[in-house]
């Protein structure tokens, strides 16, 4: 929440590499690795950095920021919008990206069914009356499956540059390591959650009994949610106001799933085509300087080609041919080849995703392509 003030107040005796911010975030992205949660929420989400790095975390479908103070997140909010990329080549999963503003001492439904809360360096921005509302928002009401909360550990502040008193000129308070255990072992014993404290930041070499610049406890809730327990103290208006929302194109989506699997069919079928043509075009073609002898050598040589063949399609189905200036690509061929078998699935999702978005032949068992455009090509 922080972080430039920390980072630019910290340069010069104490440093940290990677800088302390990225040290937190990485922190996050390793607990998304090691449990894969679809819901992630962040809690003070500042300037969307660490939702923005989130964002490419495949496990995840749901991301959501929450903040006191719209004007930050909307500051670089749009870096969570998605890219003319993500239209083009959708993926598998789907993800939908939205910003609240309000306070964590509010409970609103929007927030519930997450499996994974962050806080980095949001308690101590709180107010006392907040702190005390706090455990019971994000532990009572929202009961994440896991919370990650980061704080200041004042034991290291003696070792910051330039620091008096506290490290941000809004932090109401800042813990040393028995406090902020005390405070999180009451927490989790009271809402049924076992945590482990961890940190990062490391002191320098003989300081290591200030423990972390940063100190953090990871809470696992012990047992699952009921739904009669998650029900039944849900709010029925909504307090928060969304200032954002993105809804990424994903190929769960049938929309961009045929877009996606015509663009494929398309570009799969002009590759087998232009093989089928060019190897027509080296074993018959005879080089000479008269296009309009040359045009009528390749047709006789393409319709030749298409007699002997014709007789091997009607025996496989699979196989692509030539009849006069059309060029046939059995569906059978296209499905076969691996990316467009793995975006349909099966044969029949094939051929009704592509149902009237290409030229197919009478019978709909091969795609038709006319060669002249070639031909006047060669």
């Amino acid at each position: 929440m922080d972080k430039n003030f920390e980072e630019e107040q910290f340069t010069g005796i104490t440093t940290f590499t990677p800088p302390l911010y990225k040290q937190r975030y990485q922190f996050i992205k390793d607990l998304v690795a090691k449990y894969k949660p679809k819901k992630v929420a962040d809690l003070g989400c500042a300037d969307c950095t660490l939702l923005w790095m989130l964002r490419f975390c495949s496990c995840i479908e749901v991301l959501a920021g929450l903040d006191i103070c719209a004007s930050v997140m909307k500051e670089k909010m749009h870096r969570l919008s998605p890219l003319p990329a993500d239209y083009l080549q959708p993926t598998e999963r789907s993800l939908t990206v939205t910003l609240h503003q309000g306070s964590v001492a509010h409970r609103d439904p929007c927030m519930l069914g997450f499996d994974l809360v962050t806080c980095i360096e949001l308690i101590e921005h709180l107010e006392e009356s907040e702190l005390k509302k706090f455990p019971e928002v994000v532990f009572g009401f929202m009961a994440p499956s896991i919370v990650v909360i980061s704080t200041p550990n004042s034991e290291f502040n003696p070792l910051l540059p330039g620091v008096t008193l506290f490290r941000h000129p809004d932090h109401k308070f800042e813990w040393n390591r028995v406090q902020f255990q005390s405070w999180a072992l009451e927490i989790a014993g009271c809402y049924d959650y076992s945590v482990e404290f961890a940190g990062v930041g490391h002191p320098p070499a003989g300081m290591e009994n200030v423990g972390f610049c940063t100190q953090i406890g990871v809470f696992v809730r012990k047992y699952p949610q009921t739904s009669k327990s998650a029900q039944s103290e849900k709010p029925t208006e909504a307090v928060y106001k969304t200032v954002f929302k993105a809804v990424y194109p994903s190929l769960k989506d049938e929309k961009y799933l045929q877009n996606a699997v015509v663009s494929e069919v398309i570009f799969t079928a002009q590759i087998i085509k232009r093989s089928l043509l060019g190897r027509l075009m080296s074993e018959h073609e005879e080089y000479n300087h008269d296009p309009t002898e040359r045009k009528s050598k390749f047709l006789s040589s393409m319709n030749c080609f298409s007699e002997g063949l014709g007789k091997l399609v009607g025996e496989k189905s699979v196989e692509p041919f030539i009849n006069g200036n059309v060029v046939y690509i059995p569906l059978k061929t296209i499905f076969s080849f691996p990316k467009v078998s793995q975006l349909c699935g099966t044969f029949e999702k094939l051929c009704k995703l592509i149902a009237g978005k290409v030229t197919l032949s009478s019978d709909g068992s091969a795609m038709m392509f006319n060669t002249e455009h070639e031909n006047e090509e060669n």
